[in-house]
């Protein structure tokens, strides 16, 4: 069942993972696209916005896609912390741990998520398996 438990895990987390990336790269499940998120990234001090935009969302793409699917899996677990620590940094750090008040509370769990898995491993259930097996 632990396989099962991970393979829920990596899909479910790394799906959602890609498509906050593609809110930022298209503009898809209500995002705002590179132009809305590169204002947004200009107004807190990231710069160039569009093209960190960009940076953030296909760092955020390609590992929740690697994590989903178990391939590369501490690359994709970096990849997820390395953007959780920034939106911390310069988002939500601020506002305390609780997400109720925009804290970084759900940025916490991503990374736990991502270091937790990237420690045990992806499980029988995934394309690493497939290298090492």
């Amino acid at each position: 069942m632990m396989e099962w438990g991970l393979l829920l895990l990596r899909v479910v987390v790394g799906l959602l993972f890609a498509g906050h990336a593609m809110q930022k790269l298209a503009g898809w499940f209500g995002g705002y696209g590179l132009a809305g998120t590169g204002g947004f990234f200009e107004s807190i001090g990231i710069k160039p916005g569009r093209t960190m935009a960009l940076l953030a969302g296909l760092a955020e793409l390609v590992g929740g896609l690697l994590f989903a699917f178990g391939l590369f899996t501490p690359l994709a677990a970096l990849l997820i912390v390395l953007t959780m620590l920034i939106a911390i940094l310069k988002v939500h750090g601020k506002n305390g741990l609780w997400v109720t008040q925009n804290g970084y509370e759900f940025n916490l769990v991503l990374i736990v998520i991502a270091v937790s898995v990237a420690l045990i491993g992806p499980g029988d259930y995934s394309l690493d398996a497939l290298w090492v097996n």
